[in-house]
């Protein structure tokens, strides 16, 4: 794998590392759920791996059945506590094996068709020295997912740092002739080391646990997020019917 140039041309170490929790509320034991025979998280790891952007792809586990079977397809993976609260945290602890690291991704685990191409924009957000961290977003083309407290909006300011996001629909629409984009937020995150330390020392927050969104920690206190717009459109695996569904789309493509 190749460093990336990144701020005034300069080579990067760049390290990829996918939180993989195994008591998922929803879907527990999902990133050793099976896609057309192949375990979930093994699908990320070649993804993250194959885009040749980062030096090294590493997964960040609770469970040592998840840690074996990425071990068992050639993987990097690091145990982890299982009280961590979000990915980040879990990311955090793990990044304490990689001191080189100066470009941190957290490559969400259910997101198994994750594109080299979103990943490439939010490495170049960075050659904005100002940017600490960073995030994907996408236009939402259809209308009933606006409404869907599955799909978490984002609203930004005119330099695309984001606003806020949510579960709800906003901005709220009171006037319908107004022409307006709405933007769904995707969770591939990405860091400076500093601002990932500073990010899980801060204790979840009050808007955090009230909307189940990570990323209202560093809102809530004053930590900017760039948001990169991208055309993906963040097929990712919540419950076992997004598996069929993910299933039968690979099935014609």
């Amino acid at each position: 794998m190749v460093a990336q140039k990144c701020q005034k041309g300069s080579q990067m170490n760049i390290i990829a590392l996918i939180p993989a929790r195994y008591n998922s509320t929803r879907f527990p034991g999902k990133p050793l759920a099976l896609l057309k025979g192949k375990p979930i998280i093994q699908y990320v790891y070649e993804r993250a791996a194959n885009s040749g952007l980062f030096n090294t792809v590493c997964v960040a586990t609770d469970n040592i059945s998840i840690l074996e079977t990425v071990k068992s397809f050639g993987g990097k993976a690091v145990l982890t506590k299982e009280s961590h609260p979000s990915g980040s945290d879990r990311i955090a602890e793990a990044l304490q094996y990689f001191p080189q690291a100066e470009l941190v991704f957290n490559v969400q685990g259910d997101e198994p068709l994750i594109e080299k191409e979103p990943l490439q924009k939010l490495i170049s957000a960075f050659e904005d020295r100002k940017v600490q961290m960073a995030s994907l977003m996408t236009v939402i083309e259809d209308r009933e997912m606006i409404y869907n407290p599955n799909i978490v909006k984002v609203v930004t300011d005119t330099q695309n740092y984001a606003l806020y996001f949510s579960r709800s629909v906003i901005p709220f629409q009171r006037d319908s002739q107004i022409d307006l984009k709405y933007y769904r937020h995707i969770g591939v995150y990405a860091y400076s080391p500093e601002c990932l330390h500073r990010f899980v020392y801060l204790s979840p927050s009050i808007l955090e646990r009230t909307e189940k969104l990570e990323q209202l920690r560093a809102l809530e206190n004053g930590i900017p997020i760039k948001m990169v717009e991208t055309s993906y459109q963040g097929i990712g695996i919540d419950t076992p019917q997004d598996l069929k569904t993910i299933e039968k789309l690979l099935s014609v493509t």
